[in-house]
This record gives C-alpha cells, structure tokens and sequence, in this order.
C-alpha cells in the first residue's frame, strides 16, 4: 500500500508522516519510508541524528543503478539510458517488493531502528552544490517515481512517501501512486489554498484525498476546517509532548504518545486500508502510460534520441502477483 503526506511548507506532514511510519511499525508492518522532498527532514524525524541522516544515499545518485536493474530482459528498452522516470514496466521487467532484497535496497536503503521494529528509509537526496541554478528538484524525484511504477505492493505492506511541499507533485504522474493522499493543513488560507490546488488536480485522477487538521488552537480553527474542506477532513491532531520531546532528540518510547494522537494515527490506518481496497490495478497502470507518453513527447524524446512510446507494452498489466525475473 503506498500513501503519500502533502502539505503546505512547514504544516507538519513531515512530523505527521514519522508519526505514521512509526504507527505502522509498532503494529509489526514492514514499512518503506521515502523522503521525496526537498528538505530532507524525514531521517531526523525518525531519530538519526545530523551525522546519520548525512550520510543517507540519495536515490538520484544511484539512478544509472536503479534503471539497469528495472529494464531487466524487457525487450522494448533498447538501454537503460533510454529510460526516464515515468518508464513503465512491461514483460521482462524486474519489480520491486516491500519485503525482498535486491540491488537497488542494497544501495538506496537503510535500516533505521524504531523502538523493538525497524523501518527501511529510502532519500531522494538534498540539492547538491553542482545542482544549483541548473536542475530543477523533480529531476530528483524521478528516482522515486522510477521505483513506484515499478513496485508490486500487498495490502499490509507500506511505503509511505514524505513529498515535496505545495502542488509540486502535481509537475508529474507521481501524484497518481498512491492509494491514499493525506494532505496536512493548517487552519489558515495558504493552508486552504494548497488543499484546493490539490482537490482540483486529484479529482481528474480518481486519487483518494483526506485531509489531516494540525496546529488546531480552538474550536474557531476547528469550526474553520470544516467550512473549507468538508467531509475532507478526516482527523486532526493537537499538541505534543511526545513530539517536542523528539524534536529534542529526546523520544519517549512510541506507546507514549497522547492518547488523542494515537487514536487520530489508528483512523489514518484504517481509512487507508479501506482505499486499498479499491485499487483498480488496469487504472493504475493506465495512468503509469498516460504519464509517460505525455512526458515523452514534451522532452523525453527529444532528451534521451529515442521512440519513447515504443516502451509501452500494451498488454501488460501490473498486479499483486505480478512475477519478476531474476538477476542473472
């Protein structure tokens, strides 16, 4: 199941999104946790320090990697060069799975301790010196994107993705991964604002979208939630102990967390699990091609010589049981 945290900048959902990976792990899920945004905030959130999170892989790094391992035998890829991130899998591709190893885990993830459990944390990578006033931060996040479209994943098996902040998602198809979308708002017009932004582009898409309140101070701004969002909204969370504790590098253990929040973190569960439900895999894969074939014909083409379309495998349709094909 993958479920992406949305947010205005500084509205919490990098908070919000540790809290939820760490919910998920304490109930003994296997969890991949992601920070696609561009502030690389996520591995603080779940305990490394300034050292450790440093010293986290970035995925852009390892796309060459990424790329050869996931074209496999498919015979429409004629090189790994010739992928971009929106490259859908077909026959004779390798998929990646939530409780496997493989080459790109070996390289892209590590294992952070939470409590008794452990997650895999996976970084998109901060911008580099070299990247600055000459790449865009989405050339960055193909890598994630890259390794979605080509993730088999089982209703008790997460990957839960930290995004990039506002409707930056939205600039391609990534936005289209997931089985639920909580979006984290503050009760203030620029919180609001960002909330419209995505209702609009996601309801296009049949992407599943729920709003989680933060830094909710009275009934006003909870009165004012509701006028907005509507039946959107899903919970809100209040103040934390627990959380400032672990802002100060000082985390209780997780069962200590207010009761309040731990309730609104158990419907966050619950409600996803519903919209897994629902997952129509043709869709999904259809969405994956759409994507692409818009992305190869505004500068895929161009950029990487090739046909791109003619990586399409009309007939193939991800699923749950998808079977991949083995390294040699």
């Amino acid at each position: 199941m993958k479920i992406a945290f949305v947010g205005k900048g500084g509205s919490g959902k990098t908070t919000l999104s540790s809290l939820f990976i760490r919910h998920l792990a304490a109930a003994g899920h296997p969890v991949i946790a992601v920070d696609a945004d561009i502030n690389q905030h996520l591995g603080p959130a779940l305990g490394l320090d300034e050292a450790e999170a440093a010293t986290l892989p970035a995925m852009g790094a390892h796309l060459p990697l990424i790329k050869d391992y996931l074209r496999g035998g498919n015979p429409r890829i004629a090189s790994a060069e010739t992928m971009i991130k929106t490259t859908p899998p077909g026959e004779g591709s390798r998929l990646l799975r939530v409780c496997e190893d493989n080459p790109v885990f070996d390289a892209c993830a590590r294992t952070v301790r939470l409590d008794e459990t452990s997650v895999r944390l996976m970084a998109t990578g901060p911008f580099t010196e070299s990247d600055l006033g000459v790449a865009c931060y989405h050339s960055k996040v193909g890598a994630v994107e890259l390794c979605l479209n080509h993730l088999v994943d089982g209703r008790e098996e997460y990957v839960v993705v930290d995004m990039t902040a506002g409707s930056d998602s939205f600039a391609s198809g990534m936005f289209t991964r997931f089985d639920m979308t909580f979006l984290v708002a503050e009760p203030t017009r620029k919180g609001i604002a960002v909330y419209r932004q995505y209702k609009e582009y996601a309801r296009d898409f049949g992407v599943p979208l729920k709003v989680v309140g933060n830094k909710i101070q009275g009934a006003d701004d909870l009165a004012y939630l509701h006028s907005e969002v509507g039946d959107d909204l899903l919970v809100t969370v209040g103040h934390s102990d627990w959380v400032r504790a672990m802002e100060k590098g000082r985390p209780a253990h997780f069962t200590q967390l207010e009761e309040h929040n731990r309730q609104a973190l158990g419907k966050l569960h619950a409600t996803a699990d519903g919209a897994y439900a629902h997952r129509d895999w043709e869709r999904y894969t259809r969405q994956m091609v759409h994507f692409h074939l818009k992305n190869a014909e505004s500068w895929g083409n161009a950029k990487t010589g090739a046909d791109l379309a003619a990586q399409v495998d009309p007939a193939f349709v991800l699923f749950e049981g998808a079977a991949t094909p083995q390294p040699a």
